[in-house]
């Protein structure tokens, strides 16, 4: 089943989270590898060029774990939350019923 991952980060983490990102995106990568991601990505904290500048509110992740301890047990070890960057992590339940590619990829940096 498919579950939401949202976090919210600290006020003031963007520097935490930049010295963090390479781990915290292995295991997104792990999750696209085998075939249980459905979307990832950071929040902005405002819409720029360059999202670094006044960096994020938390990130959002949709990914297909068995059940929900599962999910929460994945996100509770991310290196994000293990260095203090998420301030809480919230996981629902989601059910996909629609799904459109998208039409244009932006990367955080």
């Amino acid at each position: 089943m498919h579950f939401i991952i949202h976090a919210i980060d600290h006020p003031d983490s963007l520097t935490g989270r930049l010295a963090h990102r390479a781990d915290h995106r292995k295991r997104i990568e792990a999750l696209h590898n085998e075939g249980r991601l459905v979307t990832a990505g950071p929040l902005p904290n405002k819409v720029e060029a360059d999202p670094n500048i006044s960096g994020f509110s938390g990130s959002l992740i949709i990914a297909d774990f068995p059940d929900e301890a599962s999910a929460r047990a994945w996100a509770d070890t991310d290196p994000y939350v293990l260095n203090g960057i998420y301030a809480e992590i919230r996981v629902y339940p989601y059910l996909q019923t629609f799904s459109a590619a998208p039409t244009t990829t932006q990367v955080a940096k």
